[in-house]
């Protein structure tokens, strides 16, 4: 799956709400499952991070019992309560929930102790940090997908990559079997959020 050595060390940071929304443009649900299983196959899997902001309060939200399954199962769940505004004017609700710092934090702390990142995520705004981790002698593999059009990752990000695999390449690896009802899941966690 990854083009990373035996013995090589790495680290595995999935940005939730990014990755949610491309495999989703690509019509798939992601089995973790599997996916973990994959990557440790790879080398020797560090640590494998999952970032998403989650409801502070008793609101019920699928993606807390995602992420509460993820936390109990070979995952590290990094999450902070999402920011909830309303418009005066028009009623709708606008959620937000940014985890590029706390990604960019972790990311920056364990890249002295790997030889490798992997980071699931399209958005450009990582540019930086990947010089930033590579500059390290760190190699970074990105994840994301140029399908459908407009591409879902920043052409910066994939320029900075040292490797980048498109998530449609891997799909027969990390995709779910049974796609969950409406109902059981959540189709619109992101960063930026208009619910009626």
């Amino acid at each position: 799956m990854l083009n990373i050595k035996p013995d090589e060390r790495f680290a595995v940071f999935i940005d939730g709400s990014n990755f949610h929304a491309t495999t989703k443009a690509l019509n798939f649900d992601v089995d973790f499952e599997r996916l973990l299983k994959e990557l440790r196959h790879c080398g020797q899997l560090i640590r494998a991070y999952y970032y998403t902001a989650l409801p502070d309060n008793n609101e019920y939200s699928p993606i807390k019992r995602i992420a509460d399954w993820l936390d109990y199962n070979g995952y590290t769940v990094v999450s902070k309560p999402w920011r909830d505004f309303t418009n005066a004017e028009t009623g709708h609700r606008r959620i937000k929930g940014n985890m590029d710092m706390e990604l960019a934090l972790d990311m920056i702390k364990l890249a002295d102790h790997v030889n490798h990142v992997v980071l699931f995520s399209g958005d450009g705004d990582f540019c930086r940090l990947l010089q930033e981790v590579q500059d390290k002698g760190v190699r970074v593999t990105v994840i994301s997908s140029m399908k459908p059009r407009p591409s879902l990752i920043a052409d910066s990000l994939r320029r900075q990559a040292d490797d980048f695999i498109e998530v449609d390449d891997i799909r027969d690896l990390i995709a779910r079997d049974n796609i969950p009802d409406h109902d059981d899941y959540e189709d619109d966690i992101g960063e930026a959020v208009v619910l009626k």
